[in-house]
């Protein structure tokens, strides 16, 4: 049961006020996501635990909010062990009102940019217990400029070179590094996309290598921690040591904090800063692939990006109705939502079969020329000129009308689904007999060239295949993956490439073994 003071009170009846007056687009876009004081004094508990019982705490939360760890922690805690605690909000809009509410504390609170402030210089000015929910703002909401600074300022801090496609949050955590003093303790509530994504290798190598890792716990992704952002969450622990070489971690999930669901404690030197993180709790982890998988079998590309879905997918009735030229035009598939089969057929010319029919603008002459041959084309192109021509896919191809060209492919799969459908897997290979392209909510399978030479000479192995790929397990396929708050699950092309092929060694008993691993096949 949790503890709520009086100024707890009065944070939290500001936090709602506060909140209502920012729009959830506002929220996404600065990363601001308020923690649950329920939350927020489970980690407290826990991270007290950690302490020894006499140590005098520094504390320090470089996104400070409205200050939910911190009123946790004087609720954790008796306020006589607290010598200092500094906290930094961004947001005069939070900032303003926390120096209010814990005025009459020794908190310290500077509005201002944490990631642009100098650490403190000597190890006494550092403090000895951080706990932080840093902000979700992901990478396309970085500028340039940001990005350059931050990866300097990380480089500085703690000599390791970040991904650009790496959220706010982890320069965070590794800015952070040089304000904690000797053995202190780090805890951080982030996103557990890390655990699996190729930016969060840093991440994992930092918390192997250069800090000793307590901790981390995932939450389910079915149980949301944050009412206002559809986000997987995790609490890591960590304490500013380098790790002996027999350290265990322990791996947490589902429940709360106090009381996880599963729980394993693994040795640290077999974790992999390649391999996915968050599916510790299910199994220990896998060595380096000895079997073969889906990428030795094909080749697995996105479905391509228009730039604008509205402007250059037009039905057959649309394009009529503008008399637009017909042959300016390729067949697409539509999103996945519509496909009421997963065999798509096709007529004599090979569009394929469906409703609603879709079509996708892609015209490589120059506009002077598109302007004498196709007027009534030229005319719609200058309705979406000032605006979708300097969107950044358009701006990045010449003429900016064009479109990525891709082969159709014989095999797809939807690569973004739920557990809970009607049709109980969150993911669909199609068979696709049409010369459609198709979207970017797809991903596309291109059998490689020993596979492709069987084809041609067995027209029914396709088929076989299919029928076979679909029968894949669902853990296989999600074990690969990663999963967002709300149980949605997810499969990048080099994700799906690691599915292990075992259904499909029977039919293709001589396939190549992948980077010359030596197997035997068992068929």
């Amino acid at each position: 049961m949790h503890i709520i003071s009086q100024f707890e009170k009065e944070r939290l009846t500001l936090q709602e006020r506060l909140d209502a007056l920012k729009s959830q687009d506002e929220k996404n876009r600065l990363g601001q996501f308020a923690t649950p004081i329920e939350l927020a004094q489970q980690i407290l508990l826990q991270s007290v635990a950690l302490l020894s019982p006499k140590l005098k705490i520094r504390f320090f939360d470089p996104a400070f909010g409205t200050g939910a760890f911190y009123s946790a922690l004087l609720t954790s805690v008796s306020p006589k062990r607290i010598t200092h605690a500094q906290g930094f909000e961004l947001d005069k809009h939070y900032g303003v009102t926390a120096q209010r509410i814990w005025s009459d504390t020794p908190l310290n609170i500077e509005i201002s940019d944490f990631t642009k402030t100098n650490p403190p210089s000597s190890d006494s000015g550092r403090f000895n217990l951080l706990v932080c929910n840093p902000p979700y703002v992901r990478h396309h909401h970085l500028s340039n400029e940001d990005k350059l600074r931050l990866k300097y300022a990380v480089k500085s801090s703690c000599g390791l070179s970040i991904n650009g496609l790496s959220g706010l949050y982890c320069y965070f955590i590794l800015l952070s590094h040089a304000w904690m003093s000797r053995n202190a303790l780090a805890v951080w509530l982030v996103p557990s996309e890390f655990m699996d994504v190729n930016y969060g290798k840093l991440i994992k190598h930092y918390l192997k290598e250069k800090v000793t890792l307590v901790r981390i716990h995932r939450f389910d992704p079915n149980d949301l921690q944050f009412n206002d952002a559809i986000v997987s969450s995790a609490v890591i622990w960590f304490r500013n040591q380098k790790p002996s070489p027999d350290h265990r971690v322990d791996f947490t999930f589902g429940g709360t904090l106090l009381k996880p669901n599963i729980q394993k404690n693994i040795p640290l030197n077999i974790l992999q800063e390649d391999a996915k993180w968050s599916h510790l709790h299910k199994e220990p982890l896998r060595k380096k692939s000895e079997a073969l998988t889906l990428g030795d079998f094909f080749k697995i590309k996105r479905g391509i990006a228009t730039g604008s879905n509205k402007f250059f997918i037009l039905s057959k009735e649309q394009i009529i109705a503008r008399s637009l030229p017909m042959e300016c035009f390729h067949p697409i598939l539509p999103s996945p939502r519509y496909l009421k089969s997963d065999e798509i057929i096709c007529d004599s010319y090979g569009n394929p079969q469906i409703e609603p029919n879709h079509y996708l603008l892609d015209c490589r002459l120059p506009e002077h020329e598109i302007k004498i041959k196709y007027p009534t084309l030229s005319e719609y192109l200058q309705t979406g000129k000032p605006v979708i021509s300097e969107r950044y896919l358009c701006t990045h191809r010449k003429p900016w009308y064009s479109q990525e060209y891709r082969h159709p492919a014989p095999i797809l799969f939807t690569y973004i689904g739920r557990l809970n459908t009607k049709r109980g897997r969150p993911f669909r290979f199609i068979l696709n007999h049409s010369k459609a392209t198709v979207p970017n909510v797809y991903l596309m399978l291109y059998p490689k060239s020993f596979l492709s030479s069987k084809l041609r000479h067995q027209p029914g192995l396709l088929r076989q295949i299919w029928v076979l790929l679909n029968q894949i397990d669902i853990p296989a396929l999600l074990q690969e993956g990663r999963v967002y708050g709300g149980g949605l699950h997810k499969l990048e092309p080099k994700e799906l490439a690691r599915v292990s092929a075992f259904p499909l060694m029977s039919l293709i008993p001589e396939a190549p073994v992948n980077l010359g691993v030596q197997m035997k096949l068992f068929i």
